[in-house]
């Protein structure tokens, strides 16, 4: 794979995978520091390049009282602070032209969650302000079709473009992973990353909030590195179950060692 121009990045030529990890939303102040220095020592230990990832507020929630953040620039500052401290790339999501301007200023990598895939001028607000875009495929669109997303952030004169497959809707309630989607989005020649803990989502439920398949999370992981995936993107709590957001497909923290010691030996043998 070969590297965008992220700041800070650490074991770019080591040829493994690439990690965007951390939780779901920043849920206190404390809380993604501690996640990230965890998720920082194991990939120094087996030298895997490391993104921290956590959303600074959750647009998207399927209901009205569900917890979307501590207040969004106390958050980009708690984010930004992880990436001082540990001298490490963080990346958030974006879910519009005003937001982009505000959170670029906090992270090196802009995210684009896959709702938004095809938001003309969120992806060339993006686009125009240089940083690295994380493009997620959205889960009514196809391989193919990202092209075009990718197209818009290339007409701003920014070729630093990532895309993430997280999977594609399945009936009502479920997403499947079509694995033929990481060789087909890998020939535009941009990093193709997969979204493993969303893929295992089962959204909409009438309880109004979404469900999942955690037990699955290492399956789906191994596959996509043995696919050829370029890295790997996942969620991780201390507590899944006392998450405030997307808890039933994050993984447990003390469990991610042992997920990322199984792809690195796949990586190794392919």
């Amino acid at each position: 794979m070969v590297f965008l121009d992220i700041p800070k990045i650490k074991f770019a030529d080591s040829g493994n995978f690439l990690l965007i990890a951390g939780p779901c939303v920043v849920e206190n102040e404390t809380m993604p520091l501690q996640i990230a220095e965890r998720i920082q020592k194991i990939c120094d230990t087996y030298k895997i390049p490391f993104i921290f990832k956590a959303s600074y507020k959750k647009a998207n929630r399927s209901r009205s009282d569900s917890f979307s953040g501590i207040g969004d620039e106390k958050a980009l500052k708690v984010i930004r602070k992880v990436g001082e401290t540990l001298t490490i790339p963080v990346i958030t999501d974006v879910h519009t032209e005003k937001e982009t301007e505000i959170a670029v200023e906090f992270v090196d990598i802009l995210q684009i969650p896959a709702f938004l895939c095809r938001q003309t001028e969120l992806l060339i607000t993006a686009g125009k302000t240089g940083k690295p875009v994380n493009i997620k495929k959205g889960q009514f669109v196809s391989a193919g079709s990202m092209k075009f997303a990718i197209e818009k952030i290339y007409q701003t004169g920014n070729k630093q473009v990532m895309l993430t497959e997280r999977g594609t809707t399945f009936g009502y309630n479920d997403l499947v992973i079509d694995f033929r989607n990481i060789p087909d989005m890998q020939k535009f020649d941009v990093p193709v990353i997969v979204d493993v803990t969303h893929s295992l989502q089962q959204p909409n439920q009438t309880s109004g909030i979404t469900g999942g398949r955690p037990d699955l999370i290492s399956t789906i992981a191994r596959a996509s590195i043995a696919a050829g995936a370029d890295g790997i993107f996942l969620e991780t709590h201390p507590n899944p179950a006392q998450a405030r957001s997307d808890g039933a497909n994050m993984l447990r923290l003390d469990l991610l060692e042992s997920v990322v010691e199984t792809l690195v030996r796949i990586r190794k043998a392919l």
